[in-house]
């Protein structure tokens, strides 16, 4: 029996007012974030999370002062385990690796190590691939392994953006307000994180992922004449980012007097993002510029669907290396950052 070691990847979040900072400094620092040279990248970062924490600290007032997005992954590691363990020939343990704060990449390769892992199967819990997230994740991890001298072979997923449980799940949880909607004038959002125009001009292939996801989901919901449409949160500086925004769309709706259910297709867990802009700051925008009736819908979370996805991703990875949900490259090949170069 095969001892099996699955390391899902997230972004992390601040656990008490205190660590707003920091984790805002450890998110700014990471040079697929800020792209400058590191003494620069250093000050700047600095400058950054501390003019940002305060006003990052009364976001995280709504949720109790830390971020969820540790237990809600933690739910989501427990769930994938378990599938993975039922019945399987091999035994899998489920470890967590944060991004910009605890538990960091030394501390968990440690952890794998210490278990004596005959294999690492590496997740991030990013269905669509960017360099500002998975392959910083990646390289993270790939670091801390050599330092804490793990050398179990490594297999894993650069990103599963049409994989066919991830979008059963989004599916499944949408199909019921468009029931309830029938006879109504709506508009499907499909709100991703925004990136910098530039970063996707560049060869990041996030928008074009985030396009077929939404894209599988609408042909999944199979419903006649679906209004919906791909936009994006979360702007921060004065840089040209992704668009249409999701502020932008909401002022739309607004203008032509319909009604809006918004999905956040590229969260697969509940943060700030989502229960604090999507479902505080939006809904209010929405409300003030004349929505009809403004949806939110839960993020995947541990969907049976979603999470048997994962597990039969998991499963099906054979080779130490890193591939997409199909096993070959999935993006066009304008897309230089995508991990797996040969098509």
């Amino acid at each position: 029996m095969a001892k099996k070691a699955v390391v899902l990847f997230n972004l992390g979040g601040p656990d008490r007012p205190d660590a707003v900072e920091p984790f805002l400094f450890n998110l700014f620092y990471d040079p697929a974030i800020i792209r400058l040279p590191t003494p620069l990248r250093w000050l700047v970062a600095k400058l950054i999370s501390r003019r940002r924490a305060p006003v990052a600290q009364e976001i995280y007032a709504f949720l109790g002062g830390s971020s969820p997005i540790l237990p809600q992954t933690k739910a989501q590691a427990e769930a994938l385990e378990n599938r993975l363990n039922d019945g399987a020939s091999d035994s899998y343990k489920t470890f967590i690796c944060m991004r910009y704060w605890h538990p960091f990449a030394a501390d968990v390769a440690r952890e794998v190590k210490d278990w004596a892992a005959d294999e690492v199967i590496l997740l991030p819990l990013y269905p669509q691939f960017s360099s500002t997230t998975s392959a910083s994740s990646l390289k993270d991890w790939c670091e801390a392994a050599e330092k804490a001298g793990l050398t179990a072979p490594a297999s894993g997923l650069c990103c599963y953006p049409m994989e066919a449980g991830l979008i059963s799940a989004y599916a499944d949880l949408i199909a019921p307000k468009i029931a309830e909607l029938q006879g109504k004038s709506f508009r499907l959002l499909f709100s991703a994180h925004g990136l910098p125009q530039k970063i996707v001009d560049e060869g990041d292939p996030y928008q074009w992922q985030v396009e077929r996801t939404a894209e599988k989901v609408a042909q999944k919901l199979a419903t006649e004449n679906l209004d919906w449409k791909v936009c994006y949160q979360s702007r921060v500086g004065p840089m040209k980012w992704l668009e249409p925004s999701t502020e932008a769309e909401i002022h739309r709706a607004g203008e032509e007097g319909i009604s809006l259910v918004i999905v956040p297709i590229a969260f697969v867990s509940e943060h700030s993002e989502t229960l604090v802009e999507l479902d505080i700051e939006y809904a209010k925008l929405a409300k003030e510029v004349g929505v009809q009736e403004y949806h939110r819908i839960k993020t995947v979370g541990i969907h049976a669907d979603f999470i048997d996805g994962l597990a039969t991703m998991v499963e099906n990875l054979s080779s130490p290396t890193i591939v997409s949900e199909s096993g070959a490259r999935i993006c066009p090949s304008g897309f230089k950052d995508c991990l797996m170069l040969a098509s």
